[in-house]
């Protein structure tokens, strides 16, 4: 069992150098302490999930280019997340009929980062 994610969530990649914070667009949608529940479509670069400031895979062209410019020397670049699936595994709770998204879920950068929530954006509300 793990906390209903909401507008705010801090998230971390396993390969970016900063955390990012969740955007949930769904003004409509359902709240839990008054902020907007997150669902497992919430996983749009950019749009829901901003850049985890630089880059440190070399799976990442840019940062497999820096790296060759700088003579071989691991050489980060600016984070442009490109990811392309839902986070997984939902809750069997569903918002505007998609399943919730929970502290436990993981969503895969195409560069090989893995995105985690590392704070829900709401303490209390707990979900399955």
């Amino acid at each position: 069992m793990g906390k209903f994610v909401c507008q705010g969530a801090v998230l971390q990649c396993s390969c970016g150098m900063a955390p990012a914070t969740l955007n949930v667009i769904n003004p409509m949608g359902p709240t839990a302490q008054n902020l907007a529940m997150a669902t497992i479509m919430d996983f749009a670069p950019v749009t829901n999930i901003p850049t985890f400031g630089m880059c440190t895979t070399q799976v990442n062209p840019a940062v497999a280019a820096a790296t060759a410019a700088a003579m071989g020397t691991p050489t980060p670049a600016p984070c442009m997340p490109a990811i392309t699936s839902p986070w997984t595994p939902g809750s069997q709770v569903m918002v505007c009929n998609k399943p919730a998204l929970l502290d436990n879920a993981r969503c895969m950068c195409a560069y090989m980062g893995q995105i985690t929530i590392t704070s829900p954006g709401n303490m209390m509300v707990e979900g399955k």
